[in-house]
């Protein structure tokens, strides 16, 4: 599944025909690739997330599962999501 685009990097549209967790996931993705989330630490949490863009906490789930997915991060039971380095750090 492709993540998709959007202009304004941190902006969702609850009306736009993307579902809001692949907007939240995309906007995390794009902070990953710009350096503004670094690997080996945290990215925002569930909460900060349900805050921040005005979602529910099952849709800052799925958006989190999302970028898991993708390989861009990886969860720790209690601890959070981390973003991962390079594949080959990840092994």
């Amino acid at each position: 599944m492709c993540l998709p685009t959007f202009q304004a990097m941190d902006e969702i549209d609850h009306d736009g025909p993307d579902p809001l967790y692949q907007q939240v996931a995309a906007i995390i993705a794009g902070r990953i690739a710009a350096g503004l989330l670094v690997p080996g630490r945290p990215i925002p949490s569930e909460t900060h997330m349900q805050q921040e863009f005005g979602v529910a906490r099952t849709t800052a789930r799925k958006a989190v599962a999302l970028l898991r997915d993708q390989g861009l991060v990886r969860t720790v039971t209690g601890k959070g999501s981390y973003v991962l380095g390079e594949p080959s750090e990840d092994a």
